[in-house]
């Protein structure tokens, strides 16, 4: 079996507490990019794709709040809702 058949595990815990931290960083963060007159989706995508703070504005501090969880945690909390409350 070659590597590329196996599934590579991702292991966190799933903590409540992590979880909402996710939640309220991408909803200050959501609400400052949009009165800031900024496409929020837009900017949040270009984020967490590259890395580059500057796509946050700093308005309300926005810029620092994100820079203080890991990207891959924020990507969890958009996939665990996205989940959560899809439509089928």
């Amino acid at each position: 079996m070659s590597v590329t058949d196996k599934t590579i595990l991702f292991g966190k815990n799933e903590d409540d507490v992590e979880n909402r931290h996710a939640a309220m960083v991408l909803e200050e963060v959501f609400a400052a990019l949009k009165e800031a007159g900024h496409n929020p989706v837009i900017q949040l995508v270009g984020y967490l794709v590259s890395g580059e703070p500057t796509y946050i504005t700093s308005l309300h501090d926005a810029r620092k709040i994100i820079s203080g969880i890991e990207r891959d945690e924020l990507v969890e909390e958009i996939v665990r809702f996205y989940v959560k409350h899809r439509k089928l």
